[in-house]
């Protein structure tokens, strides 16, 4: 009886052995089975063509050089000073250097004179006797003082139709027993022989 156990017992301990050989060889093959595959796609490669188109090349113009400055407004020129004059129909015509005052030595019918018109100041009242444009000058003769003038109009001038030239500052004109000057001061004229005279300018005058 006791071997009989014995046998069975081993059969039985032989066959849980074999069981557990089978169960381990099934999991090897199963993970055999199972494993992951390897994708055999090839990776994508881009390819950028380079390009060999040339830059459009830069053009560089010149500015046009500025144009030339308008030519300066064209202007009469000024008379220059002068310090020597001809006689025109006997009489010597000039100007103050300011051209402010008309002057001259003149040669009248009955007598020769000095003198110079334009606006001066002070002037005294005019005379009874003037009935026309008082004061617009001085004059001296070969009879005594000078004097103020009542004239209707121009008498020492050419009669151009531009004033007659300056009298340069410092220069004089000496003719028929008179001599006129221009100082800075304004015109002086003066009979040689009498002593006589004036100086007359815009904002100041005498007589003598």
């Amino acid at each position: 009886m006791v071997n009989e156990r014995a046998k069975k017992y081993l059969a039985l301990a032989a066959m849980a052995a074999f069981s557990t050989v089978l169960v381990g060889c099934s999991s090897e093959s199963g993970a055999d089975v199972a494993a992951p595959t390897t994708s055999s796609a090839s990776p994508t490669t881009t390819t950028v063509e380079a390009t060999t188109e040339a830059p459009a090349p830069i053009t560089t113009t010149e500015a046009p050089p500025p144009p030339p400055p308008p030519p300066p407004s064209v202007m009469a020129p000024e008379p220059a000073p002068q310090t020597t004059y001809a006689a025109l129909g006997g009489a010597y015509y000039f100007s103050s250097p300011d051209g402010q005052f008309q002057c001259g030595i003149v040669p009248l019918s009955s007598r020769t004179e000095a003198g110079c018109q334009g606006v001066t100041s002070p002037v005294p009242p005019a005379p009874e006797s003037c009935m026309i444009s008082w004061g617009n000058g001085i004059r001296v003769t070969g009879e005594g003082v000078a004097e103020f003038m009542c004239s209707g109009g121009a008498v020492y001038t050419s009669g151009g139709e531009q004033i007659d030239p300056p009298l340069a500052v410092g220069a004089q004109i000496a003719a028929d027993g008179y001599t006129c000057t221009s100082t800075p001061d304004g015109i002086s004229c003066a009979n040689d022989d009498t002593g006589h005279g004036f100086r007359i300018a815009p904002d100041s005058n005498e007589i003598y």
